[in-house]
């Protein structure tokens, strides 16, 4: 597979965490950096893979090698349900658990809370809430999930925040904005552990002025990262970029941008235009399921009868393991079978697709063409001849 190089520097003696950036593109202002962790360098911008309960869906870690991720993601509220954070730390953390030698980031758990558990109780402590699979009552405070995240052992932990809904009114959102800077600096005072570097949270909603009083006073707390929830909630496009426009000038210059759970080909282009350099998805491994493949000339819905006799590789731009190996007939069988393959097959192909717009992302910001490099990528992927 020819993934592309990455220029690397050696890491600080001094430090376990730095970013550096290392070029910004003069045609857009879009930047490529090198995020500096304990088990690896990560190249910017970057998309990372989910893989919730330790395991990105049906993957190997050699596979996650092979397809170029260089960071991934699990999940602080399953993981402390099942198999239980202490368990994991027994194991000697996430890394040994799952045999992934990259850099790994856990989320705080809190979406999973709002999300999953309609009885709940939000006070100044923390949040009472039911297990959604026992119903066992529960409670998460700021001190609890950083304990949990410090038993994980990922190199990049979030802070526990609360993520307000799309439509929320003005007072509901100040409200989950001043609870989130406090569990803010509870997460802080707490985390002890310099093998790992905690994330803070920007909230606010959509109400600009919230947004960046959260951001200024959430710079306070920033060591060598920042993170941008409560988007791509449900709203329209034009709203989330906006909101990432009047966020940009303000961001801190010296650290990473991780704008949370944002996946789409057209939304991660986008951010990288707004000075984000990390995000993640379930996207690609939840749509594969269901038999849809994300490829360089559009969606393909694999179960269409017109593949039925179609012997191409699924893109012909892809280097991945299912493109080189497997056609789209073959691919549409194992679907329709209900085969365990067809999804891990339409997996592989759809995060190896993802991460390769990032490399190429990254290129064409080194080479000071990221504009062009955009329009090409959308043009292509959304043209409506290229759809099912």
């Amino acid at each position: 597979m020819n993934l592309l190089n990455d220029i690397i520097k050696p890491m600080k003696n001094d430090e376990k965490f730095w970013f550096e950036t290392t070029h910004i593109c003069k045609q857009s202002g879009a930047r490529t950096g090198i995020f500096h962790t304990p088990h690896g360098d990560i190249p910017t911008p970057i998309y990372m893979p989910v893989g919730t309960l330790a395991t990105v869906k049906s993957l190997t870690s050699d596979e996650l090698y092979d397809i170029g991720a260089k960071i991934i993601l699990s999940n602080t509220y399953h993981l402390h349900i099942r198999p239980g954070d202490e368990l994991i730390k027994k194991a000697g953390g996430l890394h040994k658990f799952m045999n992934f030698n990259r850099p790994m980031l856990t989320d705080s758990g809190g979406f999973q809370v709002f999300s999953l558990s309609k009885l709940r109780k939000i006070t100044d402590d923390g949040v009472e809430f039911r297990n959604h699979l026992s119903g066992e009552k529960m409670f998460f405070s700021p001190e609890k999930v950083i304990e949990i995240e410090n038993n994980l052992g990922a190199d990049i932990i979030m802070a526990f925040d609360v993520c307000s809904e799309y439509g929320a009114t003005y007072k509901e959102a100040k409200l989950a904005m001043e609870r989130t800077l406090s569990w803010l600096k509870r997460c802080y005072d707490v985390q002890r552990n310099d093998e790992q570097m905690l994330f803070p949270i920007v909230q606010g909603n959509f109400y600009e002025d919230l947004r960046l009083k959260s951001l200024e006073e959430t710079k306070k707390y920033c060591k060598c990262g920042i993170a941008i929830g409560g988007l791509s909630v449900g709203e329209p496009k034009e709203l989330m970029l906006k909101m990432l426009d009047v966020l940009k000038p303000h961001y801190p210059e010296n650290m990473p941008r991780y704008l949370m759970g944002v996946g789409s080909i057209d939304y991660l282009l986008e951010g990288v235009l707004r000075g984000i350099d990390m995000f993640d998805c379930v996207l690609q491994t939840r749509v594969a399921r269901n038999g849809l493949a994300m490829t360089s000339k559009g969606k393909v819905i694999i179960k269409n009868a017109k593949y039925k006799e179609d012997f191409s590789p699924l893109d012909d731009e892809c280097d991945c393991y299912t493109c080189t190996h497997h056609t789209k007939a073959y691919l549409r069988h194992l679907i329709l079978s209900d085969e365990i393959l067809g999804a891990k097959l339409l997996s592989l192909h759809n995060l190896r697709f993802t991460l390769k717009v990032m490399e190429g992302a990254r290129k064409a910001i080194m080479e000071d063409r990221f504009l062009d490099y955009k329009k090409e990528v959308l043009d292509k992927y959304y043209n409506q001849s290229n759809k099912d």
